[in-house]
């Protein structure tokens, strides 16, 4: 593959972006969702020849599993997106200085944006429709176990963009291999911004390598606390729903902090995980708790690997603490400042647990099942940022814009 004539042709589509009046990119993202739906046996057909590469038993294969309802989620996600207003050409600012510059600052696209991720075939459509909506052209990376569904997903945006006599080059699919990351990575000039979605290594693989900026997504080292004022039955709900609803997303919990008041209840509490096979992790507080009532072939005793640990499966540690000052300061040795939680009826120690826990989003009596793009009403997301300059937390539409300053004058020069 000819990498640079690829580049080239992304950074040349980019500009034609520009001139898209947004009724049309809506009107070529409708028809989009509608030729998904048409396609879903397409799609589904080609995401089994990724599926029978994977053992079912890997946490990546509900990431990489389609289905109708998956897919349908997908179409629902692209409209969603249509329904939100365009967030480019907003004037953030505007002034008239004493000399009649008329200046304003407005937002615009950021360009090409390249995106790297693994095992999620949603995100080759997500992206596409979050950076056309927004003016941006694309280059995506997918990684190898989903590609026959990620090159799915192209061909059917590719045949909906020429349906409109649109450049093709407005999105383009890098080979799955390991060479095109590290190619991407290098592309100074020809893409704006990479953004990694996955698993900690490739993150930090591209902080490493990249010559381009990087907008860090993160891995979602999870945590609830659980404290002595909490609500055992909204309790146990609350945490069976952040650990079992997908275990193999970000958004999942992987370390219960528990107060030691609080330690009788913990068989009740954990009872609905029990039932669905979780297994746990104690330290020896809670491991003295459990013994006799939770099923013995899932009960371990924890040691240090087993918190700062990201499981991606049934897996969940345990902490007890003495104290909202000790879930805190455990909360900020091991987050990965992704999703923390906070189970209470106080509210000074709830108020703390917000002003303190620094996380791109800071749940209060709730799952952090609900990190996501689509549930904070951003129609769907790029991923899910750690980071804090320019985007933190789900990033949807506006993470994906960048600002001018336009500068209207009459004549007027500088002296001095």
């Amino acid at each position: 593959m000819d990498y640079q004539q690829l580049f080239k042709s992304t950074r040349e589509a980019s500009r034609q972006m520009g001139l898209l009046a947004t009724e049309k990119i809506n009107t070529v993202l409708m028809d989009l969702a509608e030729t998904i739906l048409r396609q879903t046996s397409f799609i589904l057909s080609e995401n089994e020849k990724d599926l029978a590469n994977m053992l079912e038993n890997d946490p990546r294969y509900d990431r990489l599993q389609l289905n109708q309802e998956r897919i349908a989620s997908i179409a629902g996600d692209v409209r969603n997106v249509v329904a939100l207003p365009s967030p480019v050409g907003i004037v953030l600012a505007e002034n008239t200085l004493p000399n009649n510059l008329r200046i304003s600052k407005i937002t615009v696209p950021i360009g090409v944006i390249g995106i790297i991720y693994e095992a999620r075939p949603n995100v080759t459509c997500d992206a596409f429709v979050l950076c056309f909506k927004t003016g941006n052209a694309c280059v995506l990376k997918g990684g190898s176990d989903a590609e026959f569904s990620n090159i799915a997903f192209i061909k059917i945006i590719k045949e909906v963009l020429h349906k409109y006599n649109l450049d093709e080059n407005i999105v383009n699919l890098l080979p799955a291999e390991r060479k095109s990351t590290e190619i991407l990575l290098e592309a100074t000039g020809w893409v704006d911004v990479v953004i990694p979605r996955g698993s900690q290594q490739l993150i930090d693989f591209v902080r490493k390598n990249a010559k381009i900026p990087v907008i860090e997504t993160g891995a979602g080292i999870v945590h609830t606390y659980f404290d002595e004022t909490a609500d055992l039955e909204k309790g146990a709900a609350i945490i069976c729903n952040a650990k079992t609803r997908r275990v193999s997303v970000c958004n999942s919990l992987d370390c219960l902090i528990i107060h030691e008041d609080r330690l009788d209840d913990l068989p009740v509490l954990l009872k609905p995980l029990e039932e669905k096979h979780v297994e746990v992790f104690a330290d020896p507080a809670s491991y003295k708790a459990l013994a006799g009532s939770y099923l013995p072939y899932l009960l371990n005793p924890a040691s240090e690997e087993h918190f700062g640990t990201e499981f991606l499966s049934l897996k969940l540690s345990i902490k007890t603490v003495s104290s909202l000052e000790e879930a805190l300061n455990h909360i900020n040795t091991y987050s990965s400042r992704h999703s923390e939680a906070i189970l209470s009826e106080d509210p000074m120690h709830i108020e703390k647990f917000l002003q303190l826990v620094d996380a791109a989003a800071v749940y209060v009596n709730a799952s952090t099942a609900f990190t996501d793009g689509g549930e904070f009403g951003l129609g769907a997301e790029i991923g899910i940022s750690t980071q804090k300059l320019h985007a933190r937390g789900p990033m949807g539409l506006d993470a994906l814009t960048s600002y001018k300053w336009l500068i209207r004058g009459d004549g007027q020069i500088r002296n001095g």
